[in-house]
């Protein structure tokens, strides 16, 4: 059970790495716009991240939102529920990671121009790096929700079984309690005739 506490970090620690590295390769860039390298990374392994910057950008028109505004707040409340072993700081964070995560896949979808064929929207995926990136953040957010709702379920369990068996030893002290008192009551029934018999 401790494990699978732990193994709710995997998708807040994935989404906060990546996130990161997209932010640093960005910067990157700015310095040395020249760089091939820079842009493959920007534009191939990080265009995820490029597209829901696009979409951020229009409502929250801060530089770095993405990492500072989002990323950032969710790692640390996973590490404040792995410190602390707080099972509410992980809920929060593996499901805004699970948000988050859908989110950036949205916006990849909502970036490319569609084009339907026979009456079929097409699903954009990425390519390449891109793909990995995408399915290794999503995978992980995923599999960290999954695991809260497993622990969720167990505790739940735990709780019922507390709470049958408080009330099966309820019971059992009730019962204990009107079979002592049925016998009390059926031995001064007996008692009570043999008593006025010897006063007569």
């Amino acid at each position: 059970m401790n494990r699978l506490f732990k193994l709710q970090f995997l998708g807040p620690l994935a989404l906060f790495a990546a996130t990161l590295c997209a932010e640093l390769a960005a910067r990157a860039l700015q310095y040395f716009p020249s760089s091939e390298l820079l842009w493959f990374i920007n534009l191939r392994m990080f265009g995820l991240f490029q597209r829901s910057h696009a979409l951020l950008s229009e409502i929250v028109p801060i530089d770095g939102f993405q990492f500072f505004g989002l990323a950032l707040p969710i790692f640390l409340l996973a590490c404040l529920g792995l410190a602390a072993k707080r099972r509410l700081s992980f809920t929060i964070a593996t499901h805004l990671s699970a948000v988050y995560a859908g989110f950036l896949v949205l916006s990849w979808q909502v970036g490319v121009p569609t084009i339907t064929q026979a009456s079929l929207v097409p699903v954009a995926v990425p390519s390449g790096p891109g793909l990995y990136v995408m399915a290794t953040i999503l995978g992980t957010c995923l599999l960290s929700f999954a695991i809260t709702h497993l622990l969720y379920f167990y505790a739940v369990l735990e709780e019922i079984g507390a709470l049958l068996c408080i009330l099966l030893k309820t019971a059992q002290r009730l019962r204990g309690s009107s079979a002592a008192q049925t016998d009390s009551t059926a031995s001064a029934m007996v008692e009570s005739p043999i008593g006025t018999s010897s006063r007569a």
